[in-house]
């Protein structure tokens, strides 16, 4: 099944997703080493970025320097951005405005949090299943955040958990020492929003397990199990991500390629989502575009912002993102495609922008060593999520460059804009 957060933008124009996820973008190369010379004076700007995060700015605690001298020649002397920039992470388990702070604090200048986009901020746009009784997985603020997205009525795993304690049997010092009583007076759960990677994936994992083939009464059971089942949204589909650690982390699209691998395994069929959001989904990269465009109307610059330019580390989460939108963006101006609504998610103004370029650096989880082909000339693995499809080009960015400074001189370089 296509996520939603990947065709919502184009269900107008028949068989736009499958002419994107074949088209063929960029190229790839080593990390080179660049010099620009100084270009002209600046005059308002036509162009913004997404920046990425881990692996971009940081790594993991630790501020990349690369990232300080690309702040440097984005910041004027008055502490303001020269150009538009939103903040694209697929992190998940911290505050929007948390994060803003954070960022600001690392970098010395304002960052608001409508310049950050987590990777369930879309799920702003899925209406209707705010007013749902849904269970929530992931760590965090979760409680907080689910109601910062507009989810009124929520249930965490460890308030599940405690309302039905036989339910959590792996941990043998966790199980209940007698049976309590059954529980007959707990509203059934309507959906599962997965809005990151939990802390004990066993628990999580049989908890909503339970949910979903229980019909949402997991203190019951039900002799066959519910299919569609109930509404299931998530966040977050990275495989890995990198930290201080040589070698990246597991990722929550980890978790839910464990939570899929389950459930067909226990009921032979796919698991579906009502929505997959965060990087690559177009969904996020139309949020992203309408934010630029919103900072842009703010700071008064009139020049519509035709160029995006998304700078990460990860080719199956930024690059193919990017790669994606950038080929939708173009499919839309030849065919006139609009942003409709689409499963319930409010309809989003067309897009003003007319092209995305990805640019991938070295500095998280890429590593040009991964361009060398494997033994016996196998292709390499594919770490995206289950319902992308892989396509060759799509992982393949615009430009490579060691780190964020040199993806911001590039850019400049390329607009004329002096560095």
């Amino acid at each position: 099944m296509a996520s939603l957060g990947s065709i919502v933008a184009v269900r107008a124009a028949p068989g736009l997703w499958q002419r994107v996820v074949h088209t063929a973008a960029g190229l790839w190369g080593p990390c080179p080493r660049r010099g620009y010379a100084l270009g002209p004076a600046q005059s308002p700007p036509t162009f913004g970025f997404l920046l990425d995060i881990d692996g971009v700015l940081v790594r993991g605690h630790r501020v990349i320097p690369a990232a300080l001298e690309a702040f440097h020649k984005l910041v004027n002397s008055q502490g303001e951005l020269k150009v538009p920039v939103v903040f694209v992470t697929n992190a998940g388990n911290i505050l929007q405005h948390s994060k803003a702070q954070e960022l600001s604090s690392l970098f010395g200048f304002k960052v608001d949090p409508d310049q950050v986009i987590l990777s369930h901020s879309p799920m702003k746009l899925f209406s209707q299943f705010h007013g749902k009784r849904m269970l929530v997985s992931g760590q965090g603020p979760l409680v907080e955040n689910a109601r910062a997205l507009g989810f009124r009525n929520v249930v965490t795993v460890d308030e599940l958990r405690t309302a039905f304690p036989m339910l959590d049997m792996v941990d043998l010092e966790r199980r209940p020492k007698t049976t309590p009583l059954l529980r007959n007076d707990f509203p059934a759960l309507e959906g599962v929003l997965l809005l990151g990677e939990p802390v004990r994936w066993e628990t999580s994992l049989q908890l909503i397990m339970d949910v979903l083939l229980s019909n949402g009464n997991p203190g019951t059971g039900l002799a066959t199990a519910p299919y569609p089942h109930l509404p299931v949204l998530a966040s977050n589909m990275d495989l890995l991500w990198m930290a201080e650690a040589k070698m990246p982390r597991f990722g929550h699209g980890t978790f839910l390629l464990c939570l899929e691998t389950i459930y067909r395994k226990v009921t032979g069929k796919e698991l579906k989502y009502e929505g997959l959001m965060g990087k690559p989904s177009i969904l996020t990269y139309q949020y992203a575009e309408n934010l630029i465009r919103q900072q842009a109307e703010r700071r008064g610059w009139a020049a519509p912002i035709q160029k995006l330019y998304a700078v990460g580390d990860n080719p199956m989460s930024d690059v193919y993102g990017a790669n994606m939108f950038h080929q939708y963006l173009q499919m839309a101006k030849h065919e006139g495609t609009e942003e409709p609504a689409a499963g319930g998610v409010r309809k989003q103004p067309p897009p003003a922008t007319q092209s995305c370029a990805s640019i991938l650096v070295c500095t998280g989880v890429y590593s040009p060593r991964d361009v060398e082909p494997a033994q016996g000339g196998e292709e390499p693995p594919f770490h995206g999520h289950r319902d992308f499809r892989f396509s060759p080009g799509l992982v393949k960015a615009s430009h490579i460059v060691n780190d964020v400074n040199e993806a911001v001189q590039l850019v400049f370089h390329k607009e004329g804009w002096a560095l």
